[in-house]
């Protein structure tokens, strides 16, 4: 997600997409640790958005 469309959001909206990429995440670890994922690089991606969406979240 960008950076412009996360600047877009609410309060609430950011700590639900926060949520949801949290359990994104866990689950792709998950399926990695079983060798099930077939792109790592989505794991770096997912931390990525989560980390912009909590610099949004503490900057406010």
């Amino acid at each position: 997600m960008e950076w412009k469309e996360l600047k877009m959001k609410t309060e609430k909206e950011l700590h639900s997409l926060l949520m949801e990429h949290r359990n994104k995440l866990k689950e792709l670890r998950f399926k990695d640790a079983n060798k099930q994922l077939k792109n790592v690089r989505e794991i770096r991606v997912t931390r990525e958005v989560i980390s912009r969406v909590l610099t949004l979240l503490n900057k406010n």
